[in-house]
């Protein structure tokens, strides 16, 4: 174990069991690999004993569990190296968001905007139990847009029941009529018509995204069932882009084993020039910034550097020229293989 963490194998540690020490000389042969961060643990059980426990133990701690929590840290202080730690803090490190701390980010800070969210798709499983989740953890007050009775049934169908407080707005044409004249406005220079206007609101998408431009709501989310261009498309329609943004595009996070990392752009703009991929990267960091991680952007192509030649990479080139130019105040470097982006040593 300790040869396997000196030669950069990730290990949570080493458990000894049945209360035997190692010798001291097996103990300073490992010392590289303890200084390097390998915990060693001991315990009095028999190897036997120390698996059934360790299959018994649950690693996960609920939000909400605060026996728990309080027990993990107070048994963390109690065993804590002290000066081990002030070591390691000594010792600069790249600050990482992991994946459990950005969905608690995100869940605190949703919780603390109390936004009203509308979800078109209201009568798909999976959006009713992704309502039900926000609505029971108060993540966001969320609307449901469908007929009331056929969400009721398609809850029950999977076994959920949907909280009465939890607000179900139905497609009418009463309600569809509403949103009939602020969009014949807001498309009046497309030469829209009022009939043309209701047939579009039928489309669940295009009324909650009026009720979007409107605000009535704060956000819309959909996809489970609609494509990414019938979610796009009504947003760019109806409430366009911010006035110094040339294009809309996406960025998914990545929630990889040890960190979080936003990818953009692998739904909107299929082939991108120079200066629009230049766009997509300010946009991406700036995504990144939002929710809380610290943007350093690597413009990615098959070469590094000026190891390669052609007419994507030179794309992708002209577009670190571009965005760094745009955004001095930003870390982008470009072209990049992923590989020499992703990996330190390489």
């Amino acid at each position: 174990a300790s040869m396997a963490t000196v030669n950069g194998v990730p290990l949570a540690g080493v458990l000894l069991t049945s209360g035997i020490e190692p010798h001291p000389e097996i103990m300073k042969l490992c010392q590289q690999a303890f200084a390097q961060g390998l915990p060693l643990m001991l315990l009095e059980q028999d190897t036997y004993q120390s698996a059934s426990l360790l299959r018994e133990f649950n690693p996960e701690v609920a939000l909400d569990d605060i026996e728990r929590i309080e027990w993990v840290m107070d048994s963390v202080a109690r065993n804590l190296d002290m000066v081990w730690l002030q070591e390691r803090l000594a010792t600069g490190r790249e600050l990482r968001l992991s994946p459990p701390a950005f969905r608690y980010l995100l869940t605190s800070r949703a919780r603390a905007a109390k936004k009203r969210i509308v979800l078109p798709e209201g009568d798909e499983p999976r959006t009713i139990q992704a309502a039900i989740t926000c609505h029971e953890r108060r993540i966001a007050q969320c609307v449901l847009i469908g007929e009331r009775a056929e969400i009721n049934r398609v809850a029950s169908a999977v076994g959920m029941v949907i909280p009465e407080d939890m607000e179900i707005i139905e497609p009418t044409d009463a309600v569809r009529q509403k949103y009939v004249a602020p969009m014949v406005e807001l498309r009046k220079h497309k030469g829209l018509t009022e009939p043309a206007a209701m047939m579009q609101l039928e489309d669940n998408v295009v009324l909650g995204t009026m009720m979007l431009a409107l605000g009535e709501v704060d956000g819309l989310v959909s996809g489970a069932v609609h494509t990414t261009a019938n979610t796009v498309r009504p947003a760019l329609q109806l409430i366009k882009t911010s006035p110094d943004a040339k294009l809309v595009s996406s960025v998914f996070f990545m929630l990889l084993p040890e960190q979080v990392l936003v990818y953009g752009d692998c739904a909107v703009n299929p082939n991108p020039n120079a200066e629009e991929l230049a766009d997509i990267a300010i946009q991406s960091a700036e995504s990144a910034a939002a929710f809380g991680i610290e943007p350093r952007v690597a413009m990615i192509s098959y070469s590094t550097g000026a190891s390669g030649a052609g007419s994507d990479v030179e794309k992708v080139r002209e577009a670190t020229r571009i965005a760094q130019l745009k955004r001095p105040d930003l870390l982008i470097d470009g072209p990049l293989q992923y590989d020499a982006a992703a990996i330190a040593s390489v």
